[in-house]
């Protein structure tokens, strides 16, 4: 795939990054090295425990270990290409390159807000109808959940992604981002991009309103039944059985808000880089320590697997 500037024919972009100062530049490299190493490793933990823990092989783990799985995929396809660039200096991307890295970094982004729908579901058939959990969320339920989670996310980035192939870039092909991502690409195209900025932000708006108003729904009935318990050890539990998951989703809707609602974040680019860097970076990053630390079944899982492992 190759795009016209001027009278030649361009198939790479120069990515500008966050800053040109070689200082920063050391710090930044620090900071991601260390968030991605945190955040792969912290995830294929979660990975590794619920394949070999049987007491982590419930519905509620599946979908955890999904989760880990996109996040690492998510942070994976943007942050070792942006090292690699600070640390040997080289900021080219081909086109092809470029086109791939936004396909699987929106593909993961927006699956994982499905995934997340789906999980808040979870958690409200586990409280609020316990005696029928086992026979509501099945194996065969939760994977076709999981296998909706990805379609949801293929259907809603092939409209924009497929309008975003025919934009032409005639002055510049200097990305300022570190990362390919719509709206920079959009922000150089020498094309008419208001059709392809709108079906964006209708598709992120859609993604962001529907599965939103699926946890909203989820936590309503959720919390409505936690106050019925009659007990306030029962309470507790139950609040604290959910409030992982809506830790991560606080975190995780209210980064993309900043992006995709917030009208001065697509004019100034500047706090979309931010707010990107710390979806890509420090996002999958907190979230297997939220996970983990307010859990005490993966802890176990934890301790048990090293003691194995020590004894091995």
């Amino acid at each position: 795939v190759r795009t016209v500037m001027g009278n030649s024919t361009i198939t790479t972009f120069i990515l500008l990054g966050l800053t040109d100062d070689p200082k920063l530049q050391v710090l930044i490299f620090i900071f991601l090295f260390l968030t991605y190493t945190l955040s792969v490793s912290g995830n294929l933990t979660i990975i590794i425990l619920t394949f070999v823990d049987p007491h982590l092989q419930t519905p509620m783990y599946f979908f955890l270990k999904n989760f880990s799985f996109l996040e690492t995929s998510f942070t994976s396809a943007v942050i070792p290409r942006y090292l690699h660039s600070i640390a040997t200096g080289d900021n080219v991307i081909t086109y092809n390159a470029c086109i791939v890295q936004v396909f699987f970094t929106d593909l993961c982004g927006v699956s994982e807000f499905f995934l997340l729908a789906a999980m808040s579901y979870d958690r409200y058939v586990a409280i609020c109808k316990p005696l029928h959990y086992v026979i509501i969320m099945s194996n065969k339920v939760c994977r076709i959940l999981i296998i909706c989670s990805w379609m949801a996310g293929l259907c809603v980035i092939i409209p924009p992604l497929s309008l975003g192939l025919n934009l032409k870039f005639c002055d510049s092909n200097m990305i300022d981002h570190f990362a390919c991502d719509a709206f920079p690409l959009v922000k150089i195209s020498c094309s008419d991009t208001w059709f392809v900025e709108w079906t964006v932000i209708i598709c992120a708006v859609l993604t962001l309103n529907m599965t939103l108003t699926c946890v909203v729904l989820s936590y309503a009935y959720i919390i409505k039944t936690i106050f019925r318990f009659p007990s306030v050890q029962q309470r507790k539990k139950a609040f604290s059985t959910c409030s992982s998951h809506m830790i991560v989703v606080s975190i995780t809707y209210g980064t993309c808000i900043c992006i995709y609602m917030n009208p001065t974040a697509k004019e100034e680019i500047t706090i979309n880089k931010v707010v990107s860097l710390l979806i890509s970076s420090f996002s999958p990053t907190l979230n297997p320590f939220i996970y983990t630390l307010r859990n005490d079944q993966v802890k176990k899982a934890f301790r048990d697997s090293i003691k194995r492992i020590a004894l091995l």
